[in-house]
């Protein structure tokens, strides 16, 4: 059984690929390579949804979507924190990009892929509004005191705060988080967990799957150990390959910031196949919760942790989004309003927010 479990290929991608990350950190890789770390990359995020899911098994939900979303957004941040300090001044806009594309991803990529899949499934994608919505409620006012705001503040001549704004941001960012965290997990459990075409909750997904008996805690434990080694793994190594992904935007004639676009595509991988997997099993609420949970963990966690490290960033952050971005962002929350506010979800909803995702990924690379 031991020996099985060393040998499954779930326990040696996360392991190869981080070995591979260390030998490789920090140097100029020949084009062969970058293709080897690119693979052993794609094999990390497989690993790391499959041990997201053994520990969302065996914790149920709603925690086990918090798992996942808060595991990729911290590492998401240390990489952004990271690349800030080396890179200088071609960074400033770094954090934006970065939680801006994360937020686009999450609420019009994962969010409508899921309730595709699941209204492909069932003909109507069914999930619980009221857990839904207050999620939602919380990206939007998230997105908007911590991205449109600065744009408008008369303090700094950018689209930027002042530090005393910046410290509110950070302040309120983390506020809004712990608490949805607390109603989630607390006493508004059952708004996350998923319901039947008929809205009543799943009763089995109170304690896990329902499917097959919950791992052992021993498994969980070994398998949490394996996703936050598969997500190094898959962060790291997404960093190795940014300057390749650089060249290749900079030979496209592409922005640069359309850079933070692919790293932000490469790191919500493990999250977007989870949903996937949720929605396809006919648990469109698990898939929402990931979405949701990730844009909002995106922001809660990156504007405290950037607000710390502008202490000694030198340079302007530019935190404040621009006019079509704005447009975007405004354009996905009556969308997503109008999505949630119903409780059930036809292939439609889903295909206007995948097309939503597209226009951003479009005029992100053709501004």
């Amino acid at each position: 059984m031991i020996r099985s479990r060393l040998t499954d290929w779930t326990t040696v991608a996360p392991l190869v690929a981080v070995l591979v990350l260390v030998m490789t950190w920090g140097r100029e890789l020949p084009g062969s390579l970058i293709f080897v770390v690119a693979a052993l990359l794609a094999a990390a995020v497989l690993a790391a949804v499959h041990h997201a899911e053994v520990v969302a098994h065996k914790v149920g939900e709603p925690y086990g979507s918090l798992v996942l979303a808060v595991a990729v957004t911290v590492i998401e941040v240390g990489l952004i924190v990271t690349l800030m300090i080396s890179g200088g001044e071609k960074t400033q806009a770094l954090a934006r990009d970065t939680v801006f594309a994360a937020v686009m991803i999450t609420c019009n990529g994962i969010l409508g892929l899921s309730l595709l899949l699941g209204a492909l499934r069932r003909q109507v994608a069914v999930f619980n509004p009221e857990g839904t919505g207050g999620a939602l409620a919380t990206v939007a006012t998230l997105a908007t005191l911590s991205m449109v705001v600065p744009t408008f503040t008369t303090s700094r001549p950018g689209p930027e705060f002042s530090p005393a704004q910046l410290a509110f941001a950070a302040v309120a960012s983390l506020a809004l988080y712990l608490l949805f965290v607390m109603v989630q997990t607390g006493r508004h459990r059952d708004y996350f967990l998923p319901v039947t075409q008929e809205g009543s909750i799943l009763a089995e997904d109170k304690t896990g799957d329902g499917h097959a008996e919950p791992p052992s805690t021993r498994t969980a434990l070994a398998s949490l150990a394996l996703l936050v080694v598969a997500l190094v793994a898959v962060v790291g190594d997404a960093k190795t390959i940014s300057p390749a992904i650089e060249t290749a935007v900079s030979a496209a004639n592409l922005p640069q910031a359309f850079v933070g676009v692919v790293i932000a595509l490469l790191v919500l991988l493990p999250e977007t196949l989870a949903a996937a997997r949720a929605a396809r099993r006919d648990r469109v609420q698990i898939s929402l919760n990931l979405a949701l949970g990730s844009a909002m963990a995106s922001i809660g966690l990156t504007i405290p942790a950037i607000a710390i490290a502008s202490i000694w960033l030198e340079g302007p952050l530019m935190l404040g989004l621009g006019g079509t971005q704005m447009t975007l962002l405004a354009l996905t929350a009556v969308t997503a309003v109008l999505t949630v506010v119903p409780g059930r979800a036809t292939v439609l909803q889903g295909g206007v927010h995948l097309v939503l995702l597209a226009a951003f990924v479009f005029l992100a690379a053709s501004p």
